[in-house]
C-alpha cells in the first residue's frame, strides 16, 4: 500500500514467525563482540608449557624461557603469577585470548604450600569479579575467571607425585582441570598406556575432580566425540613450533629425532588434536558457562552464605610464603623453651640437694644435743647421788 507515493517495504515470506531464526541473531551478536578465553597452565619448569600454548594457538604468544639462569632466583622459593595477554582472528572472529603461567612450581626441593599462589589467584578472579557485580555500574567488568586449566604431568611412567595429587584435589573444585603427560614422545606407545591407566586409577581413588566433556544424548555424533576425548585423558602432548622434514617428504610441526620424525598432529603420535578440539573447537563455549555456571556459582554461594553484602572476604592469617619463617621462629623458641626447663630442673635438683644436705645437718645437730642432754642428765644424777652419800 502506496503512502505520499513511498512504497510500503515487505517483509520476505517466510513460514511461521522466526523463532528458528534466533540462533542466526545469537550468531551475529556473539561475532560482532568476539569473545574471550583464559587458560592457565601448571607444572615444573622445563615440561614445555610455554612451547604447547604457542603450538595451540599457532603463534608466539610468550618467547621460550631461559632456564639456564633459573639458579638466580633459587633463594625466592615462591609460585609467581605471569599475565599474557593477546588478540587472535580468524575468518573476521575476534577472541581475547589471556593465558596465566605458574614459574616457580614444583622446582624446589621442599614444596609444601607451593599451590597457595595459584589457588589464591583463582579465588581472587572470583572475588573481583563478584564485587563488580555488585557495584551501581556494571558495563565493563574485567574478567579474569580461568575456564581451563591445564595441569601438566612429568612422564616418569610411575604415577603422580603426592605434589600432583594435593593441588590436582584443590583445583579440580575450582576449575575446569585437564591433566596433560608433557613431553610424551620420551615414552613408548607401551609405557604410555599403562602410564596413563595408573594416572586414571589415581584420579579415581583419591577423588580428583577433572573436566567431563558435556553427553548430549540426542546427539549421537556429539556422544561419540566426548567418549573419544574422555577416553584419551590424560592427553599424551608433544609441543614444538619447529616445521620438520618427514621421510616421505611432508613439512610437519613436530620433534626430529635419529630414529624419525615424533609429528605435533598426528593422532597416533600423542593427543594434541584431541586436545586442541576440546580447548578450541569443540568445547570452549561449554568451558566458558561451566566456569560461569558452576565454579563460579559454587564460589559465590559459599562466600554469600558467611558474609554480609558488601562486606570484603576475609583475609587469610597464614600467608604461605611466611611459614618457613614462622616455623623457623617456632622452632627457636620451642629450643629456648626446653632449655630453660633444662636449666629450672637442673636448679631445682641442686635445690633438692641442698635441702638434703641442710637437713642431715639439722639431724645430726639435733642428734649431738640430745647426746649432750643425756650426758648431761647422768651427770647430774652422779652429783645427787654423791651428795646423798655424804
Amino acid at each position: 500500500m502506496a503512502q505520499n507515493g513511498y512504497a510500503a517495504p515487505t517483509a520476505p515470506a517466510s513460514t511461521g514467525i522466526g523463532i528458528a531464526n534466533l540462533p542466526n541473531q545469537r550468531h551475529k551478536i556473539v561475532a560482532k563482540r568476539g569473545g574471550h578465553f583464559t587458560i592457565m597452565v601448571v607444572g615444573e619448569s622445563g615440561l614445555g608449557k610455554t612451547t604447547l600454548i604457542n603450538t595451540l594457538f599457532s603463534t608466539e604468544l610468550s618467547p621460550p624461557k631461559n632456564y639456564k639462569n633459573r639458579h638466580v632466583k633459587a633463594l625466592d622459593k615462591t609460585t609467581e603469577i605471569e599475565i599474557i595477554k593477546a588478540e587472535l582472528e580468524e575468518k573476521s572472529f575476534k577472541i581475547k585470548l589471556t593465558v596465566i603461567d605458574t614459574p616457580g612450581f614444583g622446582d624446589y626441593v621442599n614444596n609444601r604450600d607451593s599451590w597457595g599462589p595459584i589457588i589464591d589467584f583463582i579465588d581472587d578472579q572470583h572475588e573481583a569479579y563478584m564485587r563488580q557485580e555488585q557495584q551501581p555500574q556494571r558495563n565493563e567488568k574485567i574478567d579474569l575467571r580461568v575456564h581451563a586449566c591445564l595441569y601438566f604431568v612429568r612422564p616418569t611412567g610411575h604415577t603422580l607425585k603426592p605434589l600432583d595429587i594435593e593441588i590436582m584435589k584443590r583445583l579440580g573444585t575450582r576449575v575446569n582441570l585437564i591433566p596433560v603427560i608433557a613431553k610424551a614422545d620420551t615414552l613408548t606407545q607401551r609405557d604410555l598406556v599403562v602410564f596413563k591407566q595408573r594416572i586414571r586409577d589415581v584420579i579415581a581413588a583419591q577423588g580428583i575432580r577433572i573436566y567431563q566433556p558435556p553427553m548430549e544424548p540426542d546427539d549421537e555424533q556429539s556422544m561419540e566425540h566426548a567418549k573419544i576425548l574422555m577416553a584419551a585423558m590424560p592427553f599424551a602432548i608433544i609441543g614444538s613450533t619447529q616445521d620438520v622434514q618427514t621421510p616421505d617428504g611432508r613439512t610437519v610441526k613436530g620433534r626430529q629425532y635419529p630414529w624419525g620424525v615424533a609429528e605435533v598432529e598426528n593422532e597416533q603420535h600423542c593427543d594434541f588434536r584431541k586436545l586442541r578440539y576440546l580447548l578450541i573447537r569443540t568445547h570452549m563455549l561449554d568451558l566458558i558457562s561451566t566456569t560461569e555456571d558452576s565454579h563460579y556459582e559454587a564460589y559465590r554461594q559459599t562466600q554469600m552464605e558467611t558474609r554480609k553484602f558488601g562486606e570484603g572476604k576475609v583475609k587469610k592469617t597464614d600467608n604461605p610464603k611466611f611459614k618457613e619463617e614462622e616455623e623457623a621462629l617456632r622452632k627457636r623458641f620451642t629450643e629456648q623453651v626446653k632449655n630453660e626447663e633444662s636449666r629450672f630442673r637442673q636448679w631445682e635438683q641442686h635445690l633438692i640437694a641442698e635441702r638434703d644436705r641442710l637437713n642431715k645437718d639439722l639431724e645430726h645437730a639435733h642428734s649431738s644435743i640430745k647426746a649432750l642432754e643425756a650426758e648431761l642428765d647422768n651427770l647430774q644424777m652422779g652429783y645427787s647421788r654423791g651428795s646423798q652419800r655424804r
